[in-house]
């Protein structure tokens, strides 16, 4: 019975966004983001139906084919090889099942659209650099916003907008991520990893390092801040007229995130 209590109530609310609702998960605030929420509810839903009906046959085998009187004796089956058959191959199907439908989410979050925004993502030891080499007020130069352990640097996006990260790292492997996208990647030095998203509402999200990466783990903070177009426009703007955050460099953040891009553009 408890377990048919937990299965309606994880079942209920669906004109609503609820932590229950989403079983643990964060909102999402991106359009990829949205495929890995509903896959995560299926295999939930599907964790939770299985759960209930192996406890019933537990619990409810046992009490209906109880011994019911002295000079009773419950029918004593050796064996029942429909029902056998039925649990050797339905786990087999519950799998294939879910792997189809996990390949067929990952190809959907992974498909590549042409960016409207590209930032090069340097991870390095023990912050991250964000660049956006293709910024038209920067007169053909790199700008960027890098931070440091005492300072959280700040990704600008706009919103409803298709933004690609080129995921680069001068030394360890970091993983790039914000919980709000419900997406994250490696970032491995020496590879050219890359994802993309579509912010669906204006807003500062946190992220973070998902991999553990160092003495200085803890301190691979960053925020999200998902703008308006004409917001956007202005902030990429104020960073053009900061001489601080304008550089000849194609991107920065490392030497060997550097040597990738100039071979990249060569």
């Amino acid at each position: 019975m408890a377990g048919f209590v937990v299965l309606a109530f994880a079942l209920t609310g669906c004109s609503s966004d609820s932590q229950w609702e989403r079983f643990g998960m964060p909102e999402i605030k991106s359009e990829q983001g949205v495929h890995i929420l509903h896959l995560w509810q299926g295999a939930w839903i599907a964790a939770l139906v299985t759960g209930v009906v192996t406890w019933a046959l537990i619990i409810g085998v046992p009490l209906y084919y109880r011994r019911r009187s002295e000079d009773e004796v419950p029918v004593q089956t050796r064996y029942n090889l429909p029902i056998e058959i039925f649990y050797t191959i339905f786990p087999v199907i519950m799998v294939i099942a879910f792997f189809s439908r996990t390949v067929d989410v990952q190809n959907t979050v992974l498909d590549d659209k042409k960016p409207d925004v590209v930032v090069y993502v340097v991870g390095q030891k023990w912050s991250w650099t964000f660049n956006y080499p293709d910024t038209p007020q920067a007169d053909g130069k790199n700008v960027y916003i890098s931070g440091t352990g005492d300072k959280i640097p700040q990704l600008v996006l706009p919103v409803n907008k298709t933004a690609e990260f080129q995921l680069r790292s001068p030394d360890v492997i970091h993983d790039f991520g914000v919980p709000a996208f419900a997406m994250k990647m490696d970032v491995i030095p020496g590879r050219e990893n890359h994802y993309q998203i579509k912010p669906t509402e204006t807003g500062t999200y946190a992220g973070k390092c998902y991999e553990l990466c160092g003495a200085y783990h803890s301190r691979m903070l960053f925020t999200v801040k998902v703008v308006s177009q004409a917001d956007y426009e202005k902030f990429l703007a104020g960073l053009a007229a900061d001489p601080a955050s304008v550089s000849d460099e194609p991107v920065v953040g490392g030497r060997y995130a550097n040597e990738l891009i100039n071979t990249e553009e060569g």
